[in-house]
């Protein structure tokens, strides 16, 4: 049985639903080659943050100006520095090669805190050719002084302003932390969404005892968080529609995990961590592995199997929500070797 695998995002025809989504792998011209090859249908290029240009901009400042105070006369022996290539620049000289090279759409990643930030940088990327842009917001609500109303607000202005300065597709790379997710995610829409990527992955700091430092550590995802795309996706693809492109992202190792995200509705499944923990031509394995279970299920294409169990096509609708709180913890049972412990 032949089995179509192709399918629409953010108005881009892809080739696959399994998209390699920002990380080292996708950052890189030869890996994304080979990412390209192993037969993904887009490449999402890891994200620009506007806290690294500034830092390298500091930085470099701050180089060129060592000891001018203190020997100034010896500044007329250095020669002329015409340029140095910044952060963005390089960024933007990446994606310049990665999408000479792709057969697939190359999607770029920005991360700013200022409306300047995000506008400047999302044309510059477009200008670069992107075929697209994922908005990633990534923001901690730590300001007392500051209501969730009021954190939604600006969110929603980013979205406004950058959707009004490009016009290539814009996807939004949402937390799930929003209060009232459901009402962001349709106003994000509203504001010039052409899609939505759920969920971005808030990794959370570690102490180290001995120093009392803060410490960053990256956990790869696990299975188990394929669980809140998953369930998520459910309840909005029939509340935005079938226009509005969602991508599942977090959680998605195998094959069955990416029939799981589109049968709930998603028009993709990104990964990230099966392939930093297994190399980039998983891909393979992945993609072997969704027609395997279509073709035995007797699916022919991805748009028949896109959505055949959202919340509105569902038996049970509640499921998705809180009625499925109680059947969820109703459902343990206690494994056999723990009730004979003691005895």
């Amino acid at each position: 049985m032949t089995v179509d695998l192709r399918t629409r995002y953010l108005g881009l025809e892809l080739r696959s639903p399994i998209v390699a989504s920002a990380s080292p792998s996708t950052g890189e011209p030869e890996t994304a080659r080979i990412l390209d090859e192993a037969g993904v249908g887009a490449i999402v290029l890891p994200s620009l943050f506007e806290e690294e240009i500034l830092n390298d901009e500091i930085q470099l400042n701050r180089s060129l100006e060592a000891g001018a105070g203190q020997f100034a006369e010896a500044l007329e022996y250095f020669p002329t520095v015409e340029s140095i290539a910044t952060v963005g620049e390089r960024y933007l000289e990446c994606l310049v090669k990665i999408k000479a090279q792709s057969s697939v759409p190359v999607i770029a990643s920005l991360n700013a805190t200022t409306a300047g930030g995000w506008v400047r940088y999302a044309r510059l990327m477009q200008d670069a050719g992107a075929d697209a842009l994922e908005l990633n917001l990534y923001r901690v609500a730590a300001d007392p002084s500051k209501t969730a109303a009021e954190m939604d607000a600006a969110d929603l202005d980013l979205i406004a302003a950058v959707r009004a300065s490009i016009t290539i597709p814009l996807a939004v790379k949402l937390s799930p932390y929003y209060s009232a997710l459901a009402n962001f995610a349709g106003q994000a829409v509203g504001r010039g969404a052409d899609g939505l990527v759920l969920f971005n992955r808030f990794y959370q700091p570690d102490l180290d005892l001995e120093t009392l430092d803060v410490v960053a550590r990256v956990e790869l995802s696990q299975p188990a968080d394929l669980r809140l795309p998953l369930r998520w996706i459910a309840i909005l693809r029939p509340q935005l529609g079938p226009k509005v492109s969602l991508a599942a992202s977090s959680g998605v190792q195998t094959g069955t995990d990416v029939v799981k995200e589109l049968i709930v509705g998603a028009d993709v499944a990104m990964m990230t961590s099966a392939l930093l923990r297994r190399g980039v031509g998983y891909v393979r394995i992945v993609e072997a592995e969704l027609r395997a279970w279509m073709s035995d299920h007797e699916y022919e294409s991805v748009a028949q199997l896109r959505g055949s169990a959202s919340q509105a096509t569902a038996a049970d609708p509640s499921a998705f929500e809180r009625a499925n709180y109680m059947k969820t913890l109703h459902s343990w049972t206690t494994p056999p070797e723990l009730t004979t412990a003691g005895s």
